[in-house]
């Protein structure tokens, strides 16, 4: 498996940055795409910034799209897509973990900005998920229950295999990871969903709660128990998340 590390050498975001990466992996080939270290959006004085990832997976290839998480500064304005592309016979598992303001600081949290995230991925032009979310700072998503619950931190983690799966082993793992959510400490909440049958199985996890730490280690964790169910390997952690 060929690991892809991003970089970016900024170090951030700022107003009127456009990020733009486009991932392409060819019939038969694998990959897995991580980043070194969190993307940091930073406040601006006015012009928006946006990042769009447009990723897409040819057939009987496989794309692990496993960037750390994405911190937005008080102030900031951020458009964020990531759109994945899928052929038939293409496998796809890949997460986004997104923190608002920087809770480990105690600081003020996401009291002013504005942030736009949109999520979709296909299959031959067909939609399995599709995402929109404005999370402005006056938004009500933020304190709502129905939202994040005044909850900082928020992550997904979707999986497509390229082929059916045994449905016995995708109840096992739905049974396995829902014990993990509910062994979350409190004010940590996780779910998970199969959206489809076990011919064409799309693996929705969640995460919302107070710690970038434990949603990115229960997201990895996910990660890595579909990785074997899904895609019929063992997960090895890139070695740059050891640094």
């Amino acid at each position: 498996m060929c690991h892809v590390y991003v970089l970016h050498p900024p170090g951030g975001v700022v107003g009127g940055d456009t990020l733009h990466v486009e991932v392409g992996v060819d019939a038969g080939a694998r990959a897995l795409v991580t980043t070194p270290a969190a993307t940091k959006v930073y406040r601006t004085a006015g012009a928006p910034s946006a990042i769009d990832n447009q990723l897409r997976v040819e057939p009987g290839a496989t794309l692990e799209w496993l960037p750390n998480e994405t911190i937005l500064y008080d102030g900031c304005d951020l458009a964020l897509r990531t759109r994945v592309e899928l052929a038939p016979g293409a496998a796809f598992i890949g997460l986004e973990l997104v923190c608002f303001g920087l809770p480990a600081r105690n600081d003020d949290g996401f009291a002013r900005g504005r942030s736009r995230f949109a999520l979709e991925l296909s299959r031959a032009g067909t939609p399995l998920v599709v995402e929109r979310g404005r999370f402005d700072s006056d938004a009500p998503v933020h304190a709502a229950a129905w939202g994040l619950g005044g909850a900082p931190v928020m992550g997904t983690l979707l999986a497509a295999p390229a082929r059916s799966v045994d449905a016995d082993a995708l109840a096992e793992m739905t049974t396995d990871l829902r014990a993990r959510a509910e062994a979350l400490p409190p004010g940590d909440h996780a779910g998970v969903t199969i959206a489809g049958d076990a011919s064409e199985a799309t693996l929705a996890c969640r995460y919302v709660g107070p710690s970038v730490e434990r949603g990115g280690a229960f997201l990895r964790g996910a990660w890595a128990l579909a990785r074997r169910t899904l895609l019929g390997r063992d997960a090895t952690p890139p070695r740059i998340w050891s640094t």
